[in-house]
């Protein structure tokens, strides 16, 4: 007759040291070393699992009431004192005024744990939500916009899952501007604000969520642009400020905007038969204007507070991903594993061993400034593909190399996990072709429906063992 016998790792491992004892393959002596327990108390494992096999290493208190736990008698006396003189006392309080008025000691937390199942306080995730008092509109068009990212089903079962970039007007509760991404990056963030700014002008500010693309999470103290990520830096130069909200109730004005779309413009968009971004993106402008002669209201103030853009201020180049690299003394510079050799010219011979700055656009040009001219370059890609060469019988090399290429076969190479994640840039120079690929590997595609085990395959499992046969003849 089976039975069911639920051991901790700490247990599962003094039943293998113990089984190996018995074995014949480790000494007690050792075994102690690795418990880090003393002889005798080996001898007591082993005599236990002689007794009652892997049942017997088990502690004897699972299951068990803890031996210093309080008894019914003393915590119904606590609670019967905390409903009579403490019922809208917190726990923290209720135990301070026990021991003083009562002599009676019970811990914060085992009296937080008593009220809580007799009903008497309740958890913060059980307590009522917080009441937030409403905010009165701004006062005029540009004062404030609030831009969000919305994650839904925009194309319902039509099209793959995509987010709506929408930048809504405090003041007046309109649609700036929309754009649908496949999500919300950096790259995608840049553009539409550039295609914003290019219409509207600059507001005094947005107003935003702690995303990571509005909000660095990781701070440097030695750098001066500290707290900026690329998205803030790009509107520092702009002179444009960005406030993150707190909580979503606080920007409240874009959350609505964002339900009333995920019902409006999805039913719009499947009774056009829209199915794509590019198609998405080209009827924006069309809802927006149905959208806010609906239910945009007039400003209090009809002054439009947006700022042309200076004629010293570059937008084109402020809307773009900056890194700055230090140029070595053979005019060279690594960027997400791509290796740019400048062209010896006096301008880029006198800048070795200095800064320069890597501008990456949304559109996927790139460009290496030292702050006054564009530097020409060439690029060296340090990810190429590895071929496996033809494999040449008795050679012990080449076995090994077809062995490493099988195993490599479904590996695929990826940049830098520092660099830029590159979803909403288009037509740029960091694409990766694939090398085992290029070796005759095919990959798998993912289907709809249930996944396939391939761990089961046999032609898969023919190949291992081939392979592993292969690495054993080889060693």
């Amino acid at each position: 007759m089976s039975c069911l016998i639920v051991m901790s790792q700490k247990e599962l491992h003094r039943l293998e040291l113990i089984q190996r004892i018995r074995g014949g393959s480790l000494s007690v002596v050792e075994a102690a070393e690795l418990l880090r327990l003393s002889r005798s108390q080996v001898h007591r494992l082993l005599r236990a699992y002689d007794l009652a096999g892997g049942d017997g290493l088990v502690s004897k208190k699972r299951g068990r009431p803890s031996n210093r736990r309080h008894s019914e008698d003393f915590r119904n006396l606590v609670l019967d004192l905390v409903r009579e003189h403490y019922v809208d006392f917190g726990p923290t309080l209720a135990a301070e005024k026990l021991i003083e008025r009562h002599r009676v000691s019970v811990s914060k937390e085992t009296l937080r744990q008593w009220m809580m199942e007799a009903g008497l306080w309740l958890s913060r995730r059980e307590r009522k939500k917080r009441v937030f008092q409403p905010r009165r509109r701004r006062d005029c068009l540009g004062e404030l916009v609030q831009i969000d990212g919305s994650l839904h089903w925009w194309f319902e079962g039509r099209g793959r899952k995509c987010a709506l970039l929408v930048y809504i007007d405090d003041a007046t509760g309109k649609l700036l501007h929309l754009r649908f991404a496949a999500s919300e990056n950096t790259f995608d963030y840049l553009h539409a604000t550039k295609a914003y700014l290019q219409q509207w002008g600059k507001p005094i500010a947005f107003y935003s969520d702690k995303h990571g693309v509005f909000r660095s999470t990781h701070a440097s103290e030695k750098d001066r642009t500290s707290g900026l990520t690329q998205f803030g830096r790009a509107l520092y130069e702009l002179n444009i400020d960005i406030i993150c909200a707190n909580t979503p109730q606080a920007k409240g004005r874009v959350e609505r905007a964002n339900q009333t779309l995920q019902d409006r413009l999805v039913k719009e968009l499947r009774l056009r038969g829209i199915d794509t971004i590019a198609a998405a993106n080209a009827y924006a402008p069309e809802f927006m204007a149905d959208f806010n002669r609906r239910f945009g209201k007039a400003p209090r103030n009809p002054k439009d507070m947006h700022r042309p853009v200076a004629a010293h201020e570059n937008l084109d180049g402020a809307m773009c991903r900056k890194e700055v690299r230090k140029l070595s003394n053979s005019l060279t510079l690594r960027y997400d594993k791509v290796m740019f050799i400048l062209d010896p010219t006096d301008r880029a011979a006198a800048l070795a061993g200095k800064k320069v700055v890597v501008c990456d656009y949304p559109d996927g040009r790139l460009e290496i400034t030292d702050g006054q001219a564009t530097l020409p370059y060439r690029t060296f890609d340090t990810l190429r593909s590895v071929h496996r060469p033809d494999v040449v019988e008795n050679k012990r090399l080449d076995d090994m190399l077809s062995i490493v290429a099988e195993l490599q076969a479904g590996r695929e190479q990826q940049r830098s996990k520092a660099g830029p994640r590159r979803t909403g840039q288009t037509d740029h120079m960091f694409g990766i072709r694939d090398g085992s690929q290029g070796n005759g590997y095919q990959k798998r595609g993912t289907k709809p429906g249930r996944k396939t085990d391939f761990t089961q395959d046999p032609v898969v499992i023919a190949k291992r063992r081939q392979a592993l046969a292969q690495l054993k003849a080889a060693e």
